[in-house]
């Protein structure tokens, strides 16, 4: 069973200590940073920079606290992204949501190059076979995956696996076309257009970040050399006239067995998670817009499983007071996870599918971190012993060692 400590939002004295910032900080030194990071690493920051209009990221404030520590324990920090809109764009969304070394005290760079196409190809799994990993993601001896948690339409949870299956994965590969985009569609297959319901309302042309997609004379024309294949226009037709050819399940096993390559690319114990569940907003950080939150802010989680605090943060979630006004209340009375209630999609899936493929523990102890008299309890120790590497057998990643068979290994085989 994995450990995933937590902190509250809820700040109770008039006092900088208990303020989430500070909180933060206490966390960081407790988890030891000089157990995941050794002397000169480069140690990549890992966030979402956010869009035009999102601008419930993790803010600042925590990023830089994140670098000081990453610092303070012998490493070198840089915060990084790979690209979703033109590369030098989306520094200056980076820069106008309040993302800059001035900001975070440290470089802010585009894994995957400013075009995209940086990457470096790693084993997957089945579904994917291979993929690009961004290379500066690839080439950094440790990584602190640092994410905001929410919705997401396709995922229906954006957290930790999205962060690093999405975001640690480039746009494109080396010969130009959509790899990211491989999980929004059946791997290179492309956009399916009606025209007998199309009502050529043209929300696609606007919605999309790359402008590749155009009428003319009652005929839709997709530009592939533009096209990232994200379906944000699929998402916003009203009518159903265009469809992205994939199913859930293949989209969500494909997330994790991004995940997974990503995670595979760095040794056995150099990954820390932090997950943020504060301003949970029931769309992805890089939808043009930012609704209300849907659920009062729970506080920060840090785990070394990826697998342990996205269930951690999941369950945390589903208990939560739902806030008024939002699309939470809204949807409070459909059944399942408040989460699915909004986006009609199990947020539990590519976690399950992430555990099934050895990335992590299913069971977790959720130690909470607070400060009593002056001190904190429940010091964080974090077993080197449960860090079991990740190898590649059949399809897919697994942990080997006693308690973690492989997933494809039944207990009567």
């Amino acid at each position: 069973m994995s450990k995933v400590f937590y902190t509250s939002a809820r700040a109770l004295d008039f006092d900088f200590h208990v303020s989430l910032p500070a909180k933060l900080e206490e966390l960081l030194e407790q988890a030891d940073l000089k157990g995941f990071i050794d002397a000169n690493d480069y140690v990549a920051i890992k966030m979402h920079l956010g869009s035009h209009g999102a601008f419930r990221i993790v803010r600042p404030v925590f990023i830089r606290k994140i670098a000081d520590a990453v610092r303070s324990a012998g490493g070198s920090p840089f915060v990084t992204d790979t690209v979703r809109i033109p590369g030098l764009e989306y520094l200056e969304v980076a820069n106008a949501n309040g993302i800059n070394h001035l900001s975070v005290g440290a470089p802010v760079i585009l894994a995957d190059g400013i075009f995209g196409k940086d990457v470096i190809n790693v084993p997957a799994g089945e579904i994917l076979g291979e993929i690009g990993v961004a290379s500066a993601i690839y080439e950094a001896q440790a990584m602190i995956v640092v994410s905001h948690c929410k919705g997401h339409i396709a995922a229906g949870y954006g957290g930790a696996i999205k962060n690093l299956g999405m975001g640690g994965i480039g746009a494109r590969n080396r010969d130009g076309l959509p790899e990211r985009g491989r999980m929004h569609f059946a791997q290179n297959t492309q956009l399916e257009w009606d025209m007998d319901i199309c009502d050529f309302c043209e929300k696609c042309v606007n919605v999309c970040p790359h402008q590749a997609i155009n009428f003319d004379d009652r005929q839709i024309f997709l530009d592939q050399a533009r096209c990232a294949k994200c379906a944000r226009c699929a998402r916003v037709c009203p009518s159903g006239a265009l469809v992205a050819p994939i199913s859930q399940e293949i989209f969500q096993r494909s997330l994790a067995e991004a995940a997974g390559a990503v995670v595979s690319t760095f040794k056995p114990g150099k990954i820390l998670y932090i997950n943020f569940v504060l301003e949970v907003q029931p769309e992805c950080d890089c939808m043009p817009l930012a609704d209300v939150p849907v659920i009062q802010d729970q506080g920060v989680l840090i785990s070394d499983d990826i697998v342990a605090i996205e269930m951690a943060t999941l369950d945390m979630m589903g208990k939560a007071a739902l806030l008024p006004g939002s699309k939470g209340e809204e949807n409070s009375g459909k059944e399942g996870h408040i989460l699915q209630k909004i986006t009609g999609k199990d947020p539990y899936s590519h976690v399950r599918a992430a555990a099934e493929l050895g990335m992590g523990q299913i069971d977790y102890e959720l130690v909470e971190i607070e400060r009593k008299s002056g001190k904190w309890e429940n010091a964080m120790n974090f077993d080197p012993q449960d860090r079991i590497p990740l190898k590649p057998k059949g399809h897919g990643w697994h942990r080997e060692g006693p308690g973690h068979p492989h997933p494809c290994q039944g207990s009567g085989s």
